[in-house]
């Protein structure tokens, strides 16, 4: 075996287990450095939790991901759905969701299935079915005709997971989904998060909650618009990595000129004090 063929083996044997893969991602967002010069990889059927101070670029990252946020720079890979690619999922932050808009809670929940039928497809008595089904697996059995404005905070996210389910996603993107919800729903929620686990399902996080991550994710990636460190809950959550990633949000300077070169040139102005 050559040192070529060596180095290709040893390659694929380290993204065998990746469901996406990051390569010198650099985001802007408002023409300020948000993500930058970002690598690494997020694991096949893992919870992974993405944590780290506001303003850290947590948000920017999980919708470049979606493909809702333009790349400065680098490339995701594995995000493009097809035959045989990933199905992707994506749940905004509650705040996004404009409740006084009138509509239904079946007609919500029933846009999880626009994948399968198309922007103008009928919703037949076997799709119904699995609307309530899905109404149900989070706490909301026989809510269907409810307007959204009429329920909780609580029951708004559930029906957004009921959605969620129904695009039998096999990578899925969450963005503070327990925020400002009480800690039955938040607990309900976790052990959906747990079932899609057993089903080897992919889920990315953005959360605040660091005992949630401690106790219910399998990997952590600590962002303060760089890594901070990526990898097992427990190594990454450790004392003197929270201390650096508070240590670079104050370093943070939002008048710094943009970097127009490679990751060496995040010394100059991304992400450091001048």
């Amino acid at each position: 075996m050559t040192a070529h063929t060596a180095r290709a083996e040893h390659k694929v044997s380290a993204q065998s287990g990746a469901a996406l893969s990051l390569h010198d991602l650099t985001v802007a967002y408002r023409g300020h450095p948000a993500v930058h010069h970002l690598s690494g990889q997020f694991r096949r059927g893992a919870l992974t939790a993405i944590v780290g101070p506001n303003g850290a670029g947590k948000s920017t990252l999980l919708g470049a991901i979606a493909g809702l946020v333009q790349q400065r720079q680098g490339r995701v890979e594995g995000r493009i759905e097809r035959p045989a690619g990933l199905r992707l999922a994506y749940l905004p932050q509650a705040a996004d969701l404009d409740r006084s808009f009138p509509v239904r809670v079946h007609e919500l929940v029933a846009t999880g299935l626009w994948a399968q039928l198309g922007s103008f497809g009928a919703v037949r008595a076997a799709e119904r079915a699995r609307i309530s089904e899905a109404l149900a697996a989070v706490g909301l059995a026989g809510f269907e005709q409810r307007l959204l404005g009429e329920l909780s905070a609580g029951q708004a996210q559930r029906v957004l997971f009921a959605r969620v389910l129904l695009q039998d996603a096999t990578l899925i993107l969450l963005d503070e989904p327990f925020n400002a919800i009480d800690a039955r729903t938040t607990a309900d929620l976790l052990a959906l998060l747990q079932r899609w686990r057993s089903e080897q399902r992919t889920v990315i996080a953005v959360l605040h909650d660091l005992e949630q991550v401690r106790s219910g994710f399998d990997e952590v990636l600590l962002l303060a618009r760089e890594k901070v460190a990526w990898g097992p809950t427990a190594e990454v959550l450790r004392a003197e990595h929270l201390f650096r990633a508070r240590q670079m949000a104050e370093a943070w300077d939002e008048q710094a000129a943009p970097c127009t070169t490679g990751p060496a040139s995040r010394r100059n102005g991304w992400s450091a004090a001048r």
